[in-house]
């Protein structure tokens, strides 16, 4: 019967196939699981090429093996009415030497081959999971969120950890939504800038909350910023803000993170860049509901969304600085001289006038540009101290480099941060928490959402030389 059953494996080609294709997956799963077993992590790529990809191969050899039975029972019948001999396979004699050895070194290579195959597929998803492999494989398209991530708090989390997560569900459609994707790419007819919001990002929940628990940071939190004015100084500057980020869970919560409480759902319908929200809905955790309404809904809102994380954190890891948030940091940083009158008024003025073509023009432009206002306004700076005003321009290029992308029609106040409120945003027409929390929404009954600033912080000092509050932390 066994017998039998072999022949009827191998006696024909589409059958021989199906085998060698199933034996071939299975061999490939097992040595993937064992791979997994034995600790090496290949994130959502290789748990789908494992429990996905190479099961698809196998069920499909498994297929082709009945078909290429009845095919050659078909071709048998046929043969044997017309009175011919069916043609048989070559027959492999073990008792030859010759015959023996090369069917041992073809078992012996076609393990290693596996097992070469196997350690390549690996070694081809750890590449694909990388940040430079998200980010520089289409260089052109994907810079400025390249650039973007690698100065970002999260510099050191891989790109599909936020954008597929864990499983394999999210996965298959993140890349059938790429494959259009890496089509207009091909083809050049991908968007410029990339639109945003993603409206089939995975809920914050499975990616954003595996690391950052918005229960967990509660209390209340202490900024401090350092700013430089536009005059002749650079005179340094301190804001102090003390942030309410609540989020008690199971207590009452309040602050920043109520918005999160697992205990409460937000739900709000918007239109597509989410920066126009109509409807808002609460659930309490008594069950009770609480819509407000701002004026009437168009037809083309987006359906009821449940709020998470992104919906205020939308640009946590591709930040874009405005010029003047940039030029504080490096002048605070000491890349930039502070003793150079007039730095940080020029050195903006400069970049928001810019309008080049590329990054290595842009740095050349800007340079000559520094060097043009010293050299008209204060030749004796420029004489005394010019490796000051070269380092600045250098800086002042990478500021620009960093935040605009000529090619990809992409600037610091392309996209809208719904973090916060203007006018500390870099695009001003982003009302940020005054999406909601504009006096507009209202109830059956006519109440609104309250636009208290004292519900999610306190303002210490702002824009103060010697702020009282530093001097009390710092007797």
């Amino acid at each position: 019967m066994s017998r039998h059953f072999f022949a009827s494996l191998t006696q024909n080609p589409i059958s021989l196939a199906g085998t060698a294709l199933a034996v071939a997956a299975l061999m490939l799963i097992v040595t993937l699981v064992g791979i997994q077993i034995m600790g090496f992590e290949g994130g959502p790529y290789l748990g789908i090429l494992t429990f996905l990809v190479m099961p698809v191969f196998f069920v499909t050899g498994l297929l082709l093996i009945p078909v290429g039975i009845m095919r050659q029972r078909k071709r048998l019948a046929k043969l044997a009415a017309a009175g011919e001999t069916p043609p048989l396979f070559p027959i492999i004699d073990l008792n030859n030497e010759v015959t023996r050895k090369s069917v041992i070194i073809f078992m012996v290579l076609t393990m290693v081959n596996i097992m070469v195959i196997a350690g390549a597929t690996y070694k081809g998803v750890e590449v694909m999971d990388s940040n430079a492999f998200c980010g520089l494989a289409c260089h052109s398209v994907m810079q400025p969120e390249w650039t973007a991530h690698q100065r970002s708090p999260h510099s050191r989390v891989r790109c599909v950890d936020c954008h597929i997560g864990p499983g394999a569900d999210w996965f298959v459609k993140s890349k059938m939504d790429g494959a259009w994707q890496m089509v207009a790419v091909v083809l050049n007819i991908y968007p410029r800038p990339i639109p945003t919001p993603l409206h089939d990002l995975r809920p914050a929940r499975d990616t954003c909350e595996q690391c950052h628990w918005p229960y967990v940071f509660v209390g209340d939190r202490l900024k401090i910023e350092t700013t430089f004015a536009d005059d002749e100084a650079n005179t340094e500057l301190r804001n102090a803000i003390l942030l309410k980020v609540g989020g008690l869970h199971g207590r009452e919560s309040s602050g920043i993170h109520w918005h999160v409480d697992p205990n409460i759902q937000i739900r709000y319908r918007s239109d597509e860049s989410r920066m126009n929200i109509y409807d808002v809905e609460m659930t309490a955790a008594d069950g009770t509901v609480k819509t407000w309404l701002a004026g009437e809904t168009p037809e083309d809102a987006n359906d009821w969304r449940v709020m998470d994380c992104v919906d205020c954190h939308n640009r946590p890891t591709h930040i874009y600085r405005p010029p003047a948030q940039e030029i504080d940091l490096l002048i605070a940083s000491a890349r930039i001289d502070a003793g150079l009158p007039y730095v940080k008024r020029e050195g903006v003025r400069i970049i928001e006038e810019a309008e080049y073509n590329s990054h290595d023009e842009a740095r050349i432009g800007i340079a000559e540009s520094l060097q043009a206002f010293y050299r008209e306004n204060y030749p004796d700076v420029l004489a005394q101290n010019p490796l000051a005003v070269t380092s600045a321009a250098d800086a002042l290029g990478d500021v620009y480099s960093w935040n605009v992308f000529p090619h990809m029609q992409v600037r610091w106040d392309t996209y809208a941060d719904h973090r916060g409120h203007p006018p500390v945003r870099a695009r001003q027409d982003a009302p940020g928490c005054f999406r909601c929390h504009n006096r507009q929404h209202k109830t059956a009954e006519g109440e609104g959402i309250s636009r208290s600033c004292d519900l999610c912080h306190t303002v210490l000092a702002q824009g103060e030389e010697d702020p009282e509050i530093l001097r009390l932390l710092n007797p």
